[in-house]
């Protein structure tokens, strides 16, 4: 389900956002930094950025402050997991949840996470979160390409769900909207008290962090 960095000249019979891929699982080895680790993973076709570490997920990663030690820590549309594997190696007190319409890229996450020791996640498609859960953070790189009415559905699902005075960290494009999805976000969240604000820009890109009020809603 990630996002707005699609690799150049990739030649993909599948939409990453694709639950069932058609294209063949063919496993294929990828060796990643995360941070200052080293990993041997594996990916495949049919899911978002298969060949290496997108551009916009590495913004993220760099720019982004480090999550929360404890709780449950959410990697909105995780392919085939770079993200959820750093919070996953870098609070391994937490449980982290990597979610996506994609079935194989659910099923590469979890093989992932086996590869690394990261017990802590959780990968799974987005009904199967329990719906009472609440976030200590939200980290992703949104699937801009699924289009701006089902990514602001996506956005408005789950970026209510962060747990009181906890923040989402999301990477966008500049030149595929950033600036106006952080509009979007202010008039839609703003009223509900949260905030909305740009805290970094890098590479072309945008990293927006959207901060829940410190105090419960009132519905």
């Amino acid at each position: 389900m990630q996002s707005s960095d699609d690799p150049p000249g990739a030649a993909e019979t599948d939409h990453y956002f694709t639950a069932q891929p058609a294209s063949a699982a063919d496993l294929r080895p990828l060796r990643v930094r995360l941070g200052d680790r080293e990993l041997d993973l594996v990916t495949a076709p049919g899911v978002f950025s298969p060949g290496r570490l997108d551009a916009g997920t590495q913004v993220l990663l760099h720019e982004a402050p480090p999550a929360p030690e404890h709780g449950d820590l959410l990697d909105l549309g995780c392919g085939w997991g770079p993200i959820t594997l750093s919070l996953a190696l870098d609070s391994p007190a937490a449980t982290v949840w990597g979610v996506d319409v994609n079935e194989r890229a659910i099923a590469l996450l979890r093989r992932n996470a086996e590869r690394v020791a990261a017990t802590g996640v959780r990968a799974c498609l987005p009904d199967e979160v329990p719906d009472d859960l609440r976030f200590a953070a939200i980290w992703s790189n949104p699937p801009i390409r699924v289009g701006k009415a089902v990514l602001h559905q996506l956005l408005l699902r789950w970026l209510p769900r962060l747990d009181v005075g906890a923040s989402a960290y999301l990477v966008v494009q500049r030149n595929l909207g950033s600036d106006s999805l952080h509009r979007w976000l202010d008039e839609q969240l703003g009223p509900r008290g949260f905030q909305v604000s740009r805290a970094a820009t890098a590479r072309g890109f945008r990293v927006l962090r959207v901060t829940a009020p410190a105090a419960p809603p009132p519905w």
